[in-house]
């Protein structure tokens, strides 16, 4: 039991003493923290802008890029899909809702050897066509397609 309040006592201090460093940012996690935040491209308001903000305007359509989503989305706050790239070197993986409000919808990098795969939770607003973008080492973009039918919007309606 003494053993126990003396590690308790022992951690509280530390806690304490390392509190003002956090509130004053001379702690910060710089190697932790998530890649830069494409602002442009996430707050762009039409499909065009999201494209070129992000970079990809001129994709090549691919077949290797297997998206597997429902045909029809009986609600569109929460589609679930899953993509695949088969590309060699795929650096990362950018979904775009073309008719939702801001039709970038994620953006995931991946390093090294790590399989391009994703599973997620989208939402839609209405019956729209998603694109998966895929970015390879060499800089080239790969586009592919699939309409997705929404009975009850996800963004409001």
């Amino acid at each position: 039991m003494l053993e126990l309040r003396r590690q308790f006592l022992k951690g509280g201090l530390s806690a304490a003493l390392l509190t003002p460093l956090l509130g004053t940012g001379l702690l910060t996690p710089t190697r932790v923290l998530a890649a830069d935040w494409n602002r442009p491209a996430f707050t762009a308001r039409n499909i065009g802008d999201a494209l070129k903000a992000y970079g990809s305007t001129n994709a090549a359509e691919s077949r290797e890029i297997l998206i597997n989503a429902p045909e029809i989305a009986e609600n569109g706050a929460k589609v679930e899909i899953e993509v695949t790239s088969n590309i060699a070197n795929t650096r990362s993986l950018a979904v775009f809702a073309d008719k939702n409000p801001m039709p970038l919808c994620s953006s995931i990098e991946f390093s090294g050897s790590a399989l391009p795969y994703l599973r997620e939770q989208i939402k839609l607003s209405e019956t729209t066509r998603i694109r998966v973008v895929a970015k390879t080492a060499e800089g080239k973009f790969h586009v592919a397609f699939r309409e997705i039918k929404v009975t009850l919007g996800g963004c409001g309606g």
